[in-house]
């Protein structure tokens, strides 16, 4: 039975995504989910979503702190080239280097920086940073992950810092927030969802379940 499954590293409350993944994979037939922080089981999945949420060094350095775990990350990527998806933090821990609060090395699998927002029309009316809510999606390429959504399908956001790739066909879509911000990257294996899939309703449980059915 394929297994998928949720890095914990206290990097926030995974109940909500636990029950998304878990609702998609009973509807999709894409076996267990699990929540871990155990390598093993990391070693052992089919399939490996990091989410994340808080600042990127607190994030990555949460990471590193449970013996092993980080290093089974890699591996699952690097060595076995299982389908991942970033979430969040977790998404920009994709990058090359986080620039919040301090340059911090990201595992490098989506080239590019994460950077503060700074949007050219930040003095417009109601526009504000952290870019928190809903907001529209504009669908840039083609990729499995995003069969079914569209350009103007709905997603969650709550950030104050973006990635920013080196690569303009790594960055699947965007939303608009005073500027393009980037919404989804995806390089070979990798995914990353900068929304919340689990927040974003159709949108996200739509995601989701590509994920769970994608091969790589």
């Amino acid at each position: 039975m394929s297994l998928t499954v949720l890095v914990d590293y206290d990097s926030g409350n995974l109940h909500s995504a636990a029950k998304a993944f878990e609702r998609m994979a009973l509807e999709t037939g894409a076996g267990r989910v699990v929540v871990s922080s155990r390598p093993e089981d990391v070693a052992g999945a089919d399939r490996v979503v990091l989410p994340g949420d808080g600042a990127f060094p607190a994030c990555r350095r949460g990471l590193a702190s449970f013996d092993g775990l980080e290093e089974a990350v890699v591996e699952a990527v690097e060595r076995d080239a299982k389908p991942f998806l970033g979430i969040c933090v977790g998404m920009q821990l994709l990058a090359t280097v986080g620039r919040e609060y301090e340059d911090v090395a990201g595992f490098g699998w989506v080239p590019g920086a994460v950077e503060r927002i700074a949007p050219p029309a930040f003095d417009l009316a109601g526009l504000k940073v952290p870019h928190m809510g809903w907001n529209d999606l504009v669908v840039e390429g083609a990729h499995p992950i995003l069969e079914g959504i569209a350009t103007g399908d709905h997603a969650y956001f709550v950030h104050s810092y973006q990635m920013a790739v080196d690569d303009p066909a790594d960055r699947l879509a965007h939303a608009d927030h005073g500027g393009a911000v980037t919404a989804v990257v995806g390089k070979g294996t990798v995914v990353g969802t900068q929304f919340h899939p689990e927040k974003s309703q159709a949108t996200g449980l739509r995601l989701i379940a590509n994920f769970l059915r994608w091969t790589p």
